[in-house]
């Protein structure tokens, strides 16, 4: 347990049996009644962003979060199956944990895990992968002294704009938190 006035973001806590990230956690004080902590709240689970406001000093219960490293090994219905390296068990993740990032997702990539107990809550790529480009539009039209774009599809599903010289079979690095181009490889 903590207490209200000492929230900060990047905290973790539970409030009504669900898990909350403090995104940010402001004291305000009105002229008429007693001050109060106002907090902006992700649900982990549905990322759904909430405001909640406290009393000064109120008990809040933080949670701690483990954090493991899991290598993807399958799609096994509509969940991902992955594998702990850590204790060599696999371990099963929800479609909706997984999310957009669903889009660079290959055979073998680690990537770290957030577990409360044996509940995922978040799953987070390496900054950069290095993908193969499976097509790539024909990039005949564009200018060639200006900085023109082709949009490409990777090896994992995702599509991304690249450099036009970039052609089917290019191995390519890739920014997954911007989802950019960043080198031929």
């Amino acid at each position: 347990m903590t207490l209200s006035n000492q929230l900060a973001p990047g905290m973790t806590i539970a409030v009504d049996n669900k898990i909350y990230r403090i995104e940010s956690s402001v004291k305000v004080t009105v002229p008429k009644g007693a001050p109060f902590i106002k907090t902006k709240l992700k649900n982990l689970l549905s990322d759904e962003l909430v405001e909640k406001n406290f009393k000064l000093s109120q008990e809040v219960q933080l949670v701690s979060l483990v954090e493991r490293h899991l290598e993807f090994l399958y799609l096994e219905g509509k969940d991902y199956l992955f594998l702990d390296i850590d204790n060599l068990e696999q371990v099963l993740v929800k479609s909706e944990v997984i999310g957009d990032k669903v889009n660079f997702l290959k055979e073998g990539i680690d990537l770290k895990a957030m577990f409360y107990g044996d509940t995922i809550f978040s799953v987070e790529l390496p900054q950069f992968l290095e993908l193969m480009v499976v097509k790539a539009e024909s990039g005949e039209h564009a200018n060639p002294l200006a900085n023109a774009t082709k949009t490409a599809l990777l090896e994992t599903g995702a599509r991304i704009e690249v450099p036009t010289f970039i052609e089917s079979g290019d191995i390519i690095k890739v920014d997954t938190q911007l989802t950019e181009y960043v080198q031929r490889v």
